[in-house]
């Protein structure tokens, strides 16, 4: 069976899972995290020590509250996510997008013929984001493909609506950007994913080194494009969120590649700070260290 075909079918699983009514789908994520918290699971280690990373300041108490609450808005987003993808884009911006921050200050930069460059947090919902930038025209979405094939088939899948056009993070990608952005396109990118070593550079995260993409920034710098920091914030306890999309630091476009990242985390940390049951920290942030030799954070102690 190709890999085509049995992506095709984890879609329709994907689909007929999306029809459960919102509560439904409610409950069931937070079953979901009680079990990860209950068997220790990679989601729950991962938090825990992000966490602990991340507010080495805070009261234990205070820290795993914390962690049950990513835990339950992680579950719930992968969930809303599954009623995303069985829905079309317009029902889901129509009912689900209550709030629109910025609207207009992206509408205008795209218009400028400059291109756009849309840095998108792992913040709320960002596949809601990525349908709202495909209603406003056609945008290039970078991403890292899983290993599995049937995994990216899926991606493509689920991902491909109308207007977007899905960019591997690989070598053939930065040509692919740049001629987006030289003919005025937008293009978007997850600013906190961490890169391949040797293709970023080190600079803070919630005070600790992160090895930070610098592909968003040499795109800006070189083509002169308008940086935005956009994300879908997820109001009074969900399924319903706020649009934001804010213009990002200057520094961000500088041609030292130090102070560039240094800004775009420093970008990422203010979203993130807004609600931080909200961010991705489910994900390992911080596994290569400025110290080669230095240990993994996230190995088991």
């Amino acid at each position: 069976m190709s890999s085509q075909h049995i992506a095709r079918i984890l879609l329709a699983l994907a689909r007929a899972l999306g029809r459960l009514p919102w509560s439904w789908l409610n409950r069931l994520g937070d079953g979901v995290a009680a079990l990860w918290l209950r068997i220790d699971a990679r989601e729950s280690r991962v938090t825990h020590r992000n966490l602990e990373l991340a507010f080495p300041h805070m009261e234990a108490s205070a820290r795993q509250a914390l962690q049950r609450a990513v835990l339950r808005t992680t579950a719930r987003q992968a969930l809303e996510t599954m009623k995303l993808w069985s829905r079309s884009p317009a029902q889901n911006l129509d009912e689900l997008l209550l709030e629109r921050h910025g609207e207009a200050l992206y509408d205008a930069a795209l218009a400028s013929g400059r291109g756009v460059i849309v840095a998108a947090p792992h913040f709320g919902n960002w596949e809601l984001l990525n349908q709202w930038l495909a209603s406003r025209g056609q945008i290039a979405i970078v991403y890292r493909p899983p290993e599995s094939e049937v995994g990216d088939a899926f991606l493509q899948q689920v991902r491909g609506v109308d207007n977007v056009r899905q960019v591997r993070a690989e070598g053939p990608a930065v040509r692919q950007l740049w001629k987006v952005l030289k003919d005025g396109g937008a293009v978007g990118i997850l600013p906190d994913q961490q890169p391949k070593a040797g293709d970023g550079e080190f600079a803070p995260f919630f005070g600790v080194p992160a090895l930070t993409m610098t592909l968003l920034s040499r795109l800006a710098e070189r083509t002169g494009a308008t940086v935005l920091v956009a994300w879908c914030e997820r109001i009074d306890g969900g399924p319903r969120f706020a649009l934001h999309v804010e213009p990002a630091p200057a520094a961000i476009a500088a041609a030292d590649p130090l102070e560039a990242v240094a800004a775009l985390n420093i970008a990422v940390e203010a979203v993130a700070r807004r609600d931080p049951a909200q961010y991705q920290w489910t994900y390992k942030r911080y596994t290569l260290r400025p110290d080669r030799h230095a240990p993994n954070p996230y190995e088991r102690r």
